[in-house]
């Protein structure tokens, strides 16, 4: 497709791009673009990741070489609120193109901006590749709520849908993380496949409640980067 406007491509999407804030925008000429956003085995599941983020833009945006050779000024949605496409990774992906998102803890601003994209396209390496959510995953959904409400929508969770929503503790210092939203993150470790459309309304209608790593048909195409260097795609199945 032939683009004019806005773009939105994560960190990862392309290996030639990087900005300060996963909120900001990155303007060249007439398209723009938005950035968000060891071991051998690790390095080869990067190479993977990057080999699926190069079709990803170079299918959608068709602007490889424009965002190459030229200067990019930044900007942000309340400027510029719609989106042609966004492209961003993912941390499971299963057949239906449900996602888990939100590891790094910015799961409610890329949901706005895949929300704000006439085209969602998730990136990932075949680590993340699962036919039902919970096989490659294993730290939970994350589910991004107001701090004084973390106890009883933690509660109210593991009571309607089973499993156990632990606060998400920073690593490098005391105490929760923290959003940048100044919310604290619940990351819902699941105990049985679920209806996740159902259960993504569900828990969002919970008091305190920001919004949930579950993206629900949203995304229309995913690229997996695979060990042996070849790229597979996936669309969401035909109803």
């Amino acid at each position: 497709m032939r683009l004019q406007g806005w773009v939105s491509v994560g960190n990862l999407a392309a290996g030639f791009l990087s900005s300060p804030s996963r909120r900001l925008a990155a303007l060249s000429g007439s398209k723009h673009v938005c950035g968000f956003g060891v071991s051998a085995a690790n390095n080869m599941a990067e190479e993977a990741k990057k080999l699926a983020a190069y079709a990803a833009v170079d299918n959608h945006v068709q602007a490889r070489q424009l965002i190459l050779q030229h200067g990019l000024t930044l900007s942000d949605l309340d400027r510029h609120p719609e989106l042609d496409v966004a492209i961003d990774g993912a941390d499971e992906v299963d057949a239906d193109l449900t996602l888990i998102k939100g590891g790094g803890g910015c799961l409610t601003q890329e949901k706005i901006v895949a929300g704000c994209a006439k085209h969602f396209v998730v990136i990932a390496d075949y680590r993340k590749d699962s036919k039902a959510l919970g096989q490659q995953w294993k730290k939970g959904v994350p589910i991004e709520v107001i701090p004084m409400a973390y106890v009883p929508v933690s509660r109210t969770i593991a009571k309607r849908f089973g499993g156990e929503a632990s606060l998400r503790m920073a690593v490098s210092k005391a105490g929760p993380v923290v959003t940048d939203n100044s919310n604290f993150i619940l990351d819902w470790k699941f105990e049985r496949a679920q209806n996740w459309k159902e259960v993504n309304t569900a828990i969002k209608m919970i008091p305190g409640v920001v919004d949930t790593g579950l993206f629900v048909g949203m995304a229309e195409r995913a690229y997996f980067g695979m060990e042996d260097g070849s790229i597979q795609v996936r669309d969401p199945p035909v109803n």
